[in-house]
């Protein structure tokens, strides 16, 4: 069978399909993410049944610059100053404007969407290349790790998918999600860019949504980012049967960052676990701070960890 993994030279290709409603994977600075035209139901359907995603969860809607998203969703004072991380790991839910044109099946039926410029030359070329906003979540299957290469694409869906090639991800984990109504600012979801980080810029605290807080962004189902092992979370040891995951100085084994340096285990977390996953039934993880990274290192473990429905 062919690669499905294509090169920089494979773009105008790329992004021809993407007009043409095919689906292309490609590569952001967080994880790489499954591609459609934002703007035709029918190949955001494809996201939804590719991945096997459940019809309720929305999708994040990538663009290539400010004037780009200014398009699509509507900028308080607030979200414009938020605005100015981009390009980088943050994805804004802010109110879809009324004559976007995006398909309905992006938002889940709501009248906001998530809206972000993602850190990558490849991602930001394509998105032009295609002249369409692209609804990406993460290339794999709904509920699995999400993918840091290109090759764990390809695994992922039995190269079924074409996958532009963009090297390993920086930050391995995806973007934090903030929802912006007036001044008011929430966390949907923790991510890349740690919440302190924003606060500081903002000179306010950000708000964290409740854990039973209805579904408005991605990455808020309570199983998520699922290896096939089971986890078992703060372990000072692993016990009998199972396999180790470190961080900081301890014993022996896979070690998110032997130096205890938290963007070095957010990067390491989804490839790491991937490796573990292709021998290990159980996994032990020792614990990680739950300090700037830490927040959402710890969000997906949860979530990894957390009962299968």
């Amino acid at each position: 069978m062919a690669s499905a993994v294509h090169s920089h030279s494979d773009l105008p290709e790329l992004a021809a399909r993407l007009r043409a409603g095919e689906l292309v994977a490609f590569p952001t600075e967080t994880v790489y993410g499954l591609g459609a035209d934002a703007t035709n139901s029918d190949a955001v359907l494809k996201i939804y049944e590719t991945k096997g995603r459940p019809r309720f969860n929305p999708l994040i809607v990538h663009v290539a610059d400010l004037a780009m998203a200014e398009r699509f969703v509507s900028f308080s004072p607030m979200a414009h100053k938020l605005a100015e991380f981009w390009p980088g790991p943050l994805t804004l839910v802010l109110p879809k404007r009324p004559e976007a044109g995006l398909s309905d099946l992006v938002t889940a039926g709501l009248d906001t969407v998530g809206i972000r410029i993602p850190n990558h030359p490849l991602a930001l070329e394509l998105i032009r290349a295609a002249g369409r906003p692209l609804a990406a979540p993460s290339a794999n299957r709904s509920g699995k790790l999400s993918p840091t290469t290109a090759a764990q694409v390809e695994r992922s869906f039995n190269g079924a998918v074409p996958v532009l090639e963009g090297g390993a991800s920086q930050a391995g984990v995806e973007s934090t999600i903030l929802a912006v109504e007036g001044d008011v600012v929430t966390q949907l979801r923790a991510g890349a860019l740690p919440r302190d980080e924003v606060e500081a810029a903002i000179g306010r605290p950000v708000a964290v949504a409740r854990h039973d807080a209805a579904i408005a962004a991605p990455g808020m189902l309570a199983s998520h980012y699922a290896p096939n092992a089971t986890l078992r979370l703060d372990a000072e040891r692993a016990e009998a049967g199972e396999t180790w995951l470190g961080f900081g100085p301890g014993p022996d084994g896979a070690n998110l960052s032997p130096s205890g340096d938290l963007r070095e285990a957010a990067r390491n977390l989804f490839a790491m676990l991937h490796q573990l996953d292709e021998g290990a039934t159980r996994i032990a993880v020792a614990p990680i701070p739950r300090r700037g990274l830490g927040e959402a290192i710890n969000d997906r473990l949860k979530r990894a960890a957390a009962p299968r429905g």
